[in-house]
């Protein structure tokens, strides 16, 4: 057992992708930096911050094994047990309706699980954003190489209807848009690498701009998701309620300039009135860097997540299978979709709809589940070079 595990060991330190890897733990600490000065103005200070950190560290531990653990896990094997994995999350989102699951009754969201074994709380999209990308995957590569159709009617059907049923059976649940938008997304973009048609997303998008200007007309939204959309087209509109946080957000990196506030300094960061800069650890975590390291640390952050993206999408270009490819460019697409509407939550030119930062929000499963989409994209670094190097041998 102990030689197989040096064996395991010796293969990841030779094949893994530790470039990823290193980054992914450059984020992860740069945000675990940001995370302790927006705690710090919590009271007793020094317990309720490191306890944050804590979560955070704790959560990057776990995730850096969880990234051994999928960089050496054979995820062809897994997919032919694919349908365990519908399996899976149907009932990993259902226990949302069971009393493991928690959310936030002014809103109504219920998008989080407190189970007992964990010290932090997990939201299921996050990690059903995993299987659901090899899912989507496994379907497009059975179309394209054994049905040689990505063109027709009944392919576009069949996949976004495994799209829309999920987003719909996920949004009716937990009432979550964020993550509900994520997965739209991670299918459009996967959809479209894969080849399909475009007429079809001229249908989809143009029946769903129809949609929503209906839901919009008929206000069938509830007034405070219809107030967070109203805001962005009129920044005067409800400041003290719909708009508050943005505004704040805003004036937050407006007033760090260049370099600026200094670490730990920051006046709204270091206000002890949690209104004045709302959501500092997780949503708004970019306006914390923006006010104390200014557009110096700001850039540090884009770097750093365009480094990861840029990273996963050159996997996907060099992958051996198709399955492989649109596995990677399903997790670029997650980590793009969150990175713009953060940065762009931040900037008061998108909504409010819960998404945090990769790496930099606080959030233990966030950051358990990207180290194990990362795990996945550097496994398929692995046996692509693996495949490349049996295929030299050949000939």
């Amino acid at each position: 057992m102990t030689q197989r595990l040096k064996v395991i060991l010796a293969d990841f330190l030779q094949q893994a992708d530790l470039v990823l890897l290193g980054l992914c733990c450059a984020a992860t600490l740069y945000g675990m930096a940001l995370i302790a000065s927006a705690t710090h103005f919590l009271t007793p200070a020094p317990d309720r911050m490191m306890r944050y950190v804590g979560v955070q560290g704790m959560a990057l531990v776990i995730g850096i094994f969880a990234y051994i653990f999928m960089s050496v896990l054979d995820l062809d094997a897994v997919m032919k047990r694919w349908k365990w994995l519908v399996v899976f999350n149907i009932v990993f989102i259902g226990l949302l309706l069971t009393p493991l699951g928690v959310g936030k009754s002014t809103t109504g969201n219920q998008a989080w699980l407190a189970l007992p074994f964990l010290p932090f709380q997990i939201g299921p999209a996050e990690v059903v954003k995993i299987t659901f990308t090899l899912l989507l995957a496994k379907q497009l590569a059975w179309l394209r190489e054994e049905k040689n159709d990505l063109k027709s009617f009944p392919a576009a059907l069949s996949v976004g209807g495994h799209a829309l049923a999920l987003i719909g059976y996920y949004t009716v649940i937990s009432g979550d848009m964020g993550n509900a938008l994520t997965f739209f997304f991670i299918f459009l973009f996967m959809a479209f690498v894969a080849g399909f048609a475009l007429r079809w997303f001229v249908l989809l998008l143009g029946g769903g701009a129809a949609a929503a200007a209906l839901v919009w007309t008929l206000e069938l939204l509830p007034g405070y998701i219809q107030g967070r959309f109203r805001v962005i087209f009129d920044h005067s509109y409800d400041v003290q309620g719909a708009g508050w946080q943005q505004t704040r957000s805003l004036l937050a990196i407006g007033s760090g300039g260049v370099f600026g506030q200094g670490y730990m300094s920051g006046l709204q960061t270091q206000s002890a009135e949690s209104t004045n800069l709302p959501a500092r650890r997780t949503d708004l975590i970019f306006s914390v860097c923006g006010e104390e390291l200014g557009l110096v640390g700001c850039l540090l952050i884009m770097i750093l997540l365009a480094a990861i993206i840029f990273r996963v999408l050159l996997v996907a270009r060099r992958a051996e299978t198709s399955f492989s490819c649109y596995v990677c460019v399903g997790i670029a697409a997650m980590l793009i979709y969150q990175t713009v509407i953060n940065i762009g939550m931040c900037l008061f030119i998108m909504p409010v709809i819960g998404v945090t930062l990769p790496f930099f929000s606080y959030g233990g499963s966030s950051i358990v589940t990207l180290f194990t989409a990362m795990g996945v994209v550097s496994g398929i670094k692995m046996r692509s070079a693996l495949l490349d190097r049996r295929n030299r041998y050949k000939r």
